[in-house]
């Protein structure tokens, strides 16, 4: 593998209902997903051929099915089961996975919480 390739998934928006408060759960809310995932690039880029890389388009499609269908408590969990989805794809070394919910339930002027997990295959 090429040190440091990787494909970056940036500002993915979904909705789901994650958090610990009961209306967390019953009431969709905003969430952003970013995800950095390590693999050798080097194929898809001498042979020009989507069949050789991850193709980002449905991955992001399994990801926001995750997030829209499932309902986690904590952000670390969402954020691992988004990182045990990617880490499925055979061309996936790694993946940094970063969730953030956009209205956290906090009585300040605070824009986003987020976590942030990094795993890799065993």
């Amino acid at each position: 593998m090429s040190l440091g390739d990787r494909i970056e998934v940036r500002g993915l928006r979904l909705v789901g209902r994650h958090g610990v408060l009961p209306e967390e759960r019953e009431r969709a809310q905003p969430f952003e997903i970013d995800l950095d995932i390590e693999a050798d690039l080097g194929p898809a880029a001498s042979s020009d051929d989507l069949g050789r890389t991850l193709d980002y388009g449905v991955l992001a499609a399994s990801v926001a099915a995750l997030v829209e269908k499932e309902s986690f408590q904590l952000l670390e969990a969402l954020a691992e089961a988004v990182a045990s989805l990617v880490l499925e794809h055979p061309l996936c070394e790694a993946v940094g996975v970063r969730v953030r919910k956009l209205r956290p339930p906090v009585a300040l002027d605070l824009g986003s919480v987020a976590v942030f997990v990094h795993r890799r295959r065993r």
